[in-house]
This record gives structure tokens, sequence and C-alpha cells, in this order.
């Protein structure tokens, strides 16, 4: 690693979160956190500068020794995440309980073990959020639940933290050509056509950009739609 500013992402070996990684690598040393270290690695390796975070974001434990070394850290980028669908009478309580331990419970987790590093950096949290953190719609249940909470642990870092120099963000993207969107589209019976959907590589431009905004601004909430064509 370099003395550049030091970025986090979770997710980072697909999706959103491998498309944030490639927009920060140009300014920032990575962390690429996520289950599949093959991945990561073979991420890692086409990066300037970029190593491999390879934990399981809901065992505290391993969340907490993966952590233990890192004394100061510029951005915190929230991308993993999972979308667990189907009406309020087929879902089940692990759906739920999946769902908020992923989306939320760990976030919340990862967050307050970094809270000195992030302090010591006066850092940025960015919160990969959704369009159903802000409007829950039919047979989205613990999703979109997950997504709200999310939302509202936003709300209450920022207003904590802010006077300890943090800034937090919280982006919310619609549909947008992942794999996650894909299942989507399956689970809703239509073809996935990437074309109709943002690219992550959108977002991501989003999130540098929330990012690189000047100290004498704090941008809370972005909200991104594709296109109505």
């Amino acid at each position: 690693m370099t003395d550049r500013p030091l970025a986090l992402i979770t997710g980072a070996s697909k999706g959103i979160g491998r498309a944030v990684a490639d927009s920060l690598a140009g300014t920032h040393d990575l962390l690429l956190g996520g289950r599949d270290e093959e991945a990561l690695a073979s991420l890692a390796a086409g990066l300037p500068s970029a190593r491999p975070w390879a934990v399981e974001l809901t065992d505290e434990r391993a969340l907490a020794a993966a952590v233990a070394d890192i004394d100061r850290l510029d951005v915190l980028v929230h991308s993993a995440g999972i979308s667990r669908l189907g009406p309020l009478t087929e879902v089940t309580a692990a759906d739920w309980r999946e769902s908020y331990e992923l989306n939320v419970v760990a976030v919340v987790e990862l967050t307050r073990l970094l809270l000195p590093a992030l302090r010591a950096a006066e850092g940025h949290v960015v919160l990969i959020n959704s369009g159903s953190g802000i409007k829950a719609n039919p047979k989205w249940g613990p999703y979109a639940a997950s997504k709200f909470a999310l939302r509202a642990y936003a709300d209450v870092l920022r207003a904590e933290e802010e006077p300890n120099g943090l800034r937090v963000t919280s982006v919310h993207p619609g549909r947008t050509a992942t794999g996650m969107q894909k299942a989507v589209r399956d689970f809703e019976g239509g073809d996935y056509v990437p074309e109709k959907y943002m690219r992550p590589e959108s977002v991501a431009a989003v999130v540098k950009a929330a990012v690189d905004t000047p100290r004498d601004a704090h941008v809370h909430e972005i909200v991104i739609r594709q296109p109505n064509r």
C-alpha cells in the first residue's frame, strides 16, 4: 500500500461494488471485501494498489479480527447485500433474518468496529442502498424493510458522527445491470435485458463524485434512476 487515502469496499467482487473499486482505484489504495478470495485476488491483481479483504461479514469474530490492523480509513463503502423476495404469506422468518443480518446488522457492526479509524481520517461512509429504501413495493418485504432500516441507520450515524468529522452518504440506485437484477427478473418471470438498466459504472461514478466532494460540503443522500424510455 502507498500513502494515498485508503478505501474499504464490501461486495467488491461483482456488481456495483466492483465498479466502485474500479472508480476509486486511481486515487485510493483499496481493501476489496467479499467472500470469494480467489475472485478478490484476481480483481486486486488488475488494480494499481489493492489487496483482497476476504471475510464473512455476518461472523462477528472473523469481522473483528479482519479489522484489527486498520488504524486509519478514509472511505468505507458498504455494497454487499442480498435480496429475499416473495409475498408476505410465503417469505419465511429465515428470509427476514438473513436480509437484516447482511443488509443491516453486518453494516452496523463493521462501521462500529471501524469508527476509530474513520474518525482518525475524518472519513466518509457510503451506503449503497436502493430505491426500495425509499418506496416499498409488493413482494419486496424483507429487502425493502432492511433497506428502510439501512437508511435510518445512515441518518443516525450522520447525526452522531458529523461532529467528529465524518461524512455519511446514502446512495439509492434504481434498477442496475447486475447479477442481483438478473435474479430479480427471474423471480418476476421476465427477461433480463441489461441495456434497459443503469450500468454499475454509472452508480460508481456518482459514489466517486460524493467521495470527491470538497470538505465544505456533505452529500447526505443521492437518488439515481434510469431514464424512462
